[in-house]
C-alpha cells in the first residue's frame, strides 16, 4: 500500500507564493515520476507540472515560467513552488506519482485546497 501526503495550500493574495509538498511513503520500490494536477468545480482535473525520476519536468503553458517542480528521490517527495499566484490559480491540487511496487500503479493524493484572492 502507498500513501501519498500533501501539505502547502491555503490562502494567499494575487502576486504571492505557495510551496506544496507531497511524500509518498509504504510499499515503494521506486518512484518513476511525481506530478501535481489541479481541479476546480465543474471542470476536469488538469495537469499542474510532472516531474520524473531523471529529473525531467514538464509544465502546463498557463503556470510556466510561475511555478517550479522539483523532486528528492532520497526522500520520496515532490515540491511546487508557485510564485505570482493568479486568482485563477485557485483550485484543489492534487499530488500524483507512478510508483513501481509489486506493480506499477499511478497513486492520488487527498488534494490542498490552493485560493487566490484578488
Amino acid at each position: 500500500q502507498v500513501q501519498l501526503v500533501e501539505s502547502g495550500g491555503g490562502l494567499v493574495q494575487a502576486g504571492g507564493s505557495l510551496r506544496l509538498s507531497c511524500a509518498a511513503s509504504g510499499s515503494i520500490f521506486r518512484v518513476n515520476a511525481m506530478g501535481w494536477y489541479r481541479q476546480v468545480p465543474g471542470k476536469q482535473r488538469e495537469l499542474v507540472a510532472t516531474v520524473s525520476s531523471g529529473g525531467i519536468t514538464n509544465y502546463s503553458d498557463s503556470v510556466k515560467g510561475r511555478f517550479t517542480i522539483s523532486g528528492d528521490n532520497a526522500q520520496n517527495t515532490v515540491y511546487l513552488q508557485m510564485n505570482s499566484l493568479k486568482p485563477e490559480d485557485t483550485a484543489v491540487y492534487y499530488c500524483h506519482a507512478i510508483i513501481s511496487g509489486l506493480a506499477v500503479r499511478a497513486y492520488w493524493g487527498q488534494g490542498t485546497q490552493v485560493t487566490v484572492s484578488s
